[in-house]
């Protein structure tokens, strides 16, 4: 770590925290689906992946792992292992990338069925950690991450050869995906898009899966053809930066008006006007909304046939179904 070379203390306070760290996400059941990722966790060195990071603290505060003062150091490396999301790039207030939070990758890896031998597409590099935990799975070979900013590949390529990965990091539009790389058995977007790009559809081999963040949650759809993938939204809700060059969340803020306060604050609530937007109006999303029952995000799903994409309630054929919005 530049002018303060690790010591022992230093790797054993690492260690520990990322074993505490470990139980955590072991704890919340976030990889019971497929358990082999604990090792992966435990394994990948997270600090060495944030060398400094915003916390907020009455704004942002840095943490730094170059800083002369040893308490802050161990600052760095404790909230390094926290189970939280870490700002990493800011510009002008903005968050541009950042180190999502771990049980949440975990939840993510967990729902994309990575079998040995699988390819995978990575869509936004951020740090390049989940890149190295698909790598420490699978092999440097069979895994590529893709994001638009220069900055941010370089230092996730950086940040990766410090741990001893060297997976395929590519500087492109993700949502372009990674042709020359392509066929790819698994593709996991860690940015939030509004639509679903063709180039995955196109990009993937028939049977494999697309885990990606849409309209405040994680759908995973399963590719059949070129032009055809579909599959039901995750119960955990997902926040995250949105996809920079290609499809993105974005439009005027909706007028809620007539709609209950209790439901304005509802995270289940908003996750449906998300999906809905441009198709139904707000009392109309809550007069279904309360008709339906509240549903969970796992009764809703996406289809993509051809050029058309919409998403629906319990059946892709029923009578609750919407164009995405563009």
């Amino acid at each position: 770590m530049g002018g303060h070379a690790p010591d022992r203390e230093q790797d054993d306070l690492a260690a520990s925290a990322r074993a505490a760290l470990v139980r955590r996400i072991d704890a919340s059941g976030a990889w019971a689906a497929d358990p082999v990722w604990r090792e992966a966790f435990a394994a990948v060195p997270r600090h060495l992946f944030v060398p400094y990071y915003y916390v907020g603290v009455g704004g942002y505060e840095r943490r730094w792992g170059e800083s002369p003062d040893p308490q802050a150091r161990e600052r760095w490396i404790r909230g390094a292992y926290e189970d939280t999301p870490l700002a990493t790039r800011l510009r002008d207030g903005e968050l541009l990338s950042s180190s999502s939070q771990p049980s949440l990758m975990a939840d993510m890896l967990a729902a994309l069925r990575v079998e040995d031998g699988n390819t995978v597409l990575e869509i936004g590099a951020g740090t390049g950690y989940n890149a190295a935990l698909l790598a420490h799975r699978l092999g440097d070979d069979r895994v590529t991450t893709v994001d638009l900013d220069p900055e941010i590949t370089e230092s996730a390529r950086r940040h990766l050869a410090a741990a001893g990965y060297q997976p395929v990091v590519v500087t492109g539009d993700g949502a372009r995906g990674v042709p020359e790389r392509a066929p790819f058995d698994r593709v996991i977007a860690t940015c939030a898009l509004s639509t679903v790009p063709r180039a995955w559809l196109a990009q993937s081999r028939p049977g494999g899966r697309i885990l990606m963040p849409l309209a405040t949650g994680l759908v995973v759809l399963t590719v059949t053809a070129a032009d055809h993938a579909e599959g039901r939204f995750l119960h955990t809700p997902a926040y995250f930066v949105p996809l920079r060059g290609g499809s993105r969340p974005g439009g005027e803020p909706l007028q809620l008006g007539g709609v209950p306060r209790r439901a304005r604050e509802d995270d289940l609530f908003r996750f449906l006007l998300a999906l809905t937007r441009g198709s139904l109006d707000p009392q109309e999303a809550h007069s279904l909304w309360q008709q339906e029952g509240r549903p969970q995000r796992e009764r809703y799903g996406i289809t993509v046939s051809g050029d058309r994409e919409w998403a629906w309630l319990d059946d892709p054929e029923g009578p609750y179904a919407w164009p995405l919005p563009t």
